[in-house]
């Protein structure tokens, strides 16, 4: 279900703070989105995906983070599930400006598509979305003139630049292939 609320009574914004609700709110430009947790599939295929990506990242010199804000101001930032960032933009709160990658994995009704395009203009270098219950991936690159969507090798094979590792969709899992080993990722 989606809401357009005019103005936000602030007692309700301090409850969900005090309950832990706000923890995956986005602001987009000053309004707030209020967004629900991940569960069932999508918080499965993320828990075992994380598990592959950071020592992706650590090799790099990268940090991974799970579910992080990605931050361009205080009234402007998105919750991505993972996030991969050089190590000198982490904060208490989040990632300051541009991340190298995020990912975010699909449910059903939310929003991933639609922050492509503020990931790109911020200056994010690589976006990852995936299906948790397909295992689809797709692989979008930051451009100043948008996201690109990178098209697989003959192998249907997505090459990310970030972490020098390879998605695709193979039977019943997402495989994620580096120089010298690959893991197949499913939520079971």
């Amino acid at each position: 279900m989606k809401a357009v609320m005019l103005e936000v009574d602030e007692r309700m914004l301090e409850e969900r703070r005090r309950l832990g609700h706000d923890r995956w709110d986005e602001m987009w430009e000053g309004v707030l989105h209020m967004v629900p947790p991940a569960g069932g599939p999508h918080q499965a295929f993320g828990t075992r995906f994380v598990v592959v990506l950071v020592p992706l990242a650590d090799r790099r010199g990268l940090v991974a983070t799970y579910e992080t804000g990605v931050f361009r101001t205080d009234n402007d930032y998105r919750v991505p599930d993972l996030v991969v960032a050089l190590p000198e933009r982490r904060s208490p709160r989040g990632i300051e400006g541009a991340a190298e990658m995020v990912v975010e994995i699909l449910s059903p009704g939310d929003e991933s598509y639609a922050k492509l395009d503020w990931y790109a203009e911020l200056g994010v270098r690589e976006m990852l979305i995936i299906d948790p219950r397909t295992k689809a991936v797709e692989l979008y690159r930051g451009t100043p003139e948008g996201p690109v969507r990178v098209a697989p090798d003959a192998n249907g094979v997505l090459w990310s630049d970030v972490l020098e590792a390879g998605f695709a969709t193979v039977p019943g899992a997402l495989r994620v292939t580096w120089d010298g080993g690959q893991a197949d990722v499913t939520p079971d």
